[in-house]
């Protein structure tokens, strides 16, 4: 039987608080700071020092503004440190517009071939009901802007520059989701009437050009062949020829994406270390690679992003980026932020309890561009955010490596780098997840 609060017990409650020192004065300093700013250890703030032994850039951070591409930066990022090389152009980019375009007309698809796949089950079955709740986000994850990237190339950013909706995707995502929801309903419809193969297929190609003439209007044509000509930052003229986007990448980055592949720390005991693991019904081109990842310690992330760097090569990762968070020089440490003492209350958990019980989840991207080594041990890491110049550290932040242990779930690594287990769960039969799996998560 359910009990209801009664006001003996309000009554109680607040005749403690107010008998509490330390809650009062806890009261009185949140109700005129930010909760953040109370609860922030600044000693420990201080000795995360931004000093690395091994840094790599010396380029301005770029800005994803108020939309969720933070993976597609990152990997983009982690192209055009290569690219930069190439070119002579310290601050080139590769337009993040050109790579949402393409992801979002190649993840339609993909939702509607998903409820064809599914016509046959209630509108409120988890899975389509989870498929119909999360249509068309803006985050992702590495194997997917691999696929596009392998099927669509890059093109330079002055090419297809930012749109409006490109750097406020709201309204465009809203009118996106209402089509092919409503797609969704006419597909179902139509094959639980009879339709022909053929007729359905027409059908989802109809929805599919509207979903396309909806996101060119917001995002502009993206160039099929283009010219390429260019001065780098000594002033000299280069004149590239023409290309078309995969011919792009492969001329002016020397990444081969296919060499690549996602290590997560899965905490949870029932998913064993050195394994694949894949999500059902995440991705977003048909017939790309499906997301893969090989759960593993962090330790052993640890040890080959700082490899990677060492060899001069940034490395993209994904994380829960909010907890213990200094949101005003970007520095992130487990200790950081103490709300147990502001409040008097354990707030304590571990990492394996907070993806259990839905507390934390990778969900954000970015770039790992140096790392602070001791006696050959990582104690800090440089970032590589996407929220532009204005913040932090000219865009870069500084992370204290007891937080990588707790909020760290995701790096991307060379397949050749991998030590023999890992390299042996490259080709067995990855464990499937449910699409509501904590490790579907978009960063």
């Amino acid at each position: 039987m359910r009990q209801s609060l009664t006001s003996e017990q309000l009554r109680a409650w607040s005749g403690a608080l107010a008998a509490d020192p330390a809650a009062r004065l806890a009261m009185n300093a949140v109700a005129r700071t930010s909760v953040e700013e109370v609860a922030v250890d600044r000693a420990r703030l201080l000795a995360v020092q931004p000093s690395m032994s091994n840094r790599l850039d010396d380029w301005d951070a770029a800005d994803q503004k108020r939309s969720g591409r933070c993976w597609l930066f990152a990997a983009l990022n982690l192209l055009r440190a290569d690219a930069r090389k190439h070119l002579g152009v310290k601050n080139f980019e590769f337009s993040q517009n050109h790579a949402m375009y393409w992801d979002k007309i190649e993840r339609a698809n993909y939702f509607l071939e998903d409820m064809i796949e599914l016509a046959g089950s209630e509108p409120d079955d988890r899975v389509t009901a989870f498929l119909l709740s999360n249509v068309l986000d803006d985050g992702g994850q590495w194997n997917m802007e691999v696929a596009i990237f392998e099927k669509h190339g890059v093109v330079p950013k002055t090419l297809m520059p930012e749109t409006e909706s490109s750097s406020n995707t709201s309204r465009m995502n809203a009118s996106l989701r209402t089509l092919l929801r409503k797609g969704a309903r006419l597909i179902r419809e139509a094959i639980a009437d009879g339709s022909a193969l053929d007729d359905t297929d027409e059908l989802k190609r109809s929805i599919l050009a509207d979903a396309h003439r909806i996101l060119t209007i917001h995002l502009g044509v993206p160039p099929e062949r283009f010219e390429w000509r260019w001065n780098d930052d000594d002033g000299a003229f280069h004149d590239g020829g023409h290309f078309t986007p995969r011919e792009f990448l492969a001329k002016y980055t020397d990444v081969s994406l296919a060499d690549y592949v996602c290590l997560v720390d899965d905490p949870r005991s029932e998913h064993p270390k050195n394994h694949a693991l894949t999500v059902a019904h995440l991705g977003n081109v048909v017939g790309g690679e499906p997301v893969l990842y090989l759960n593993t310690d962090t330790a052993t992330m640890k040890r080959l992003a700082a490899e990677a760097i060492v060899e001069e090569e940034p490395v993209w990762f994904g994380c829960d980026v909010d907890p213990h968070m200094e949101d005003k020089q970007g520095i992130w440490s487990a200790d950081l932020i103490d709300y147990s003492a502001v409040y008097g209350v354990d707030l304590a958990t571990t990492k394996e309890e907070r993806v259990r019980y839905g507390d934390s989840a990778m969900t954000h991207a970015m770039l790992f561009t140096g790392v602070d080594l001791v006696a050959g041990a990582p104690r800090r890491w440089r970032v590589e955010n996407s929220w532009g110049t204005e913040k932090f550290d000219k865009g870069f932040c500084t992370m204290d490596d007891s937080w990588f242990d707790e909020y760290v779930f995701e790096v991307v690594v060379r397949k050749d780098r991998l030590p023999e287990e890992l390299r042996a769960a490259l080709s067995a039969a990855p464990i499937v997840l449910d699409p509501w799996d904590p490790m579907g998560a978009l960063a």
